[in-house]
């Protein structure tokens, strides 16, 4: 797997530079999404959500402003969620969110590194991820962190971009995310390299059943990928 960095030309690590990334544009960041994803964003957490049942232990790998925590708080009312992210300030504006919502008996957020998560082994019977696996630095090293964390018989659902194959669609998108998307993120959150970072790192992130064989390496097993938006997105499914 080819690793992308947010700038290529930066000796700092790529963790390094994706927490100052998303530090740099949590303030305009659910803005961008509604915008960028037009409004389908919505529809991709539910369907990641779906996946869950009875599940009462929940952990949420790079909750950023909590999106995903929070509308599973309201599918998932049973649930306790903690969401984890490596950025401090998309961790605040999802705390100011949380709190917005009263749902801090709820959910607990909290900086944390994904490959290395501050919990004990089979702590959780749900994991999900949106998004966020993508900037994973090692990859192998966070899949086998998830499984770690994960009681037996508990559930994992990532949701991640990916790229469109239709004859039609894939040059349409390879346009649009690689020459509206960082202007865009120049014009609406002050920084281009973000959302040029974007297109390069779903382009070089294993997609479908790679991915799903780096989950079956990991320890995963009943791994299933279902393409969203005409593959726009695709949702992954597992169980330990």
């Amino acid at each position: 797997m080819n690793t992308v960095k947010p700038n290529a030309h930066s000796e700092q690590s790529k963790k390094e530079q994706v927490e100052g990334m998303f530090d740099a544009i949590a303030p305009r960041y659910d803005f961008l999404n509604r915008v960028l994803s037009m409004g389908l964003d919505h529809y991709w957490r539910a369907k990641l959500i779906a996946y869950f049942n009875n599940t009462h232990k929940v952990l949420d790998i790079a909750t950023g402003t909590a999106d995903l925590a929070i509308a599973a708080a309201k599918k998932l009312p049973k649930a306790q969620i903690i969401g984890v992210d490596i950025s401090q300030e998309m961790l605040k504006i999802g705390q100011l969110k949380v709190a917005g919502g009263k749902l801090d008996p709820t959910i607990t957020l909290q900086q944390a590194d994904a490959e290395n998560l501050p919990f004990e082994d089979n702590r959780f019977d749900g994991i999900m991820a949106a998004f966020g696996v993508r900037n994973f630095e090692n990859l192998p090293k966070g899949l086998s962190e998830m499984h770690r964390v994960l009681e037996k018989n508990g559930k994992l659902a990532i949701l991640e971009l990916s790229e469109p194959q239709g004859f039609l669609l894939k040059p349409l998108y390879t346009f649009y995310s690689f020459m509206i998307l960082p202007l865009l993120g120049k014009i609406f959150a002050g920084n281009r390299e973000a959302y040029l970072y974007l297109p390069k790192s779903i382009a070089a992130f294993p997609q479908g059943m790679a991915l799903v064989r780096y989950l079956q390496e990991a320890g995963f097993s009943q791994v299933a990928h279902t393409p969203l938006s005409f593959g726009v997105v695709t949702l992954y499914t597992a169980v330990k």
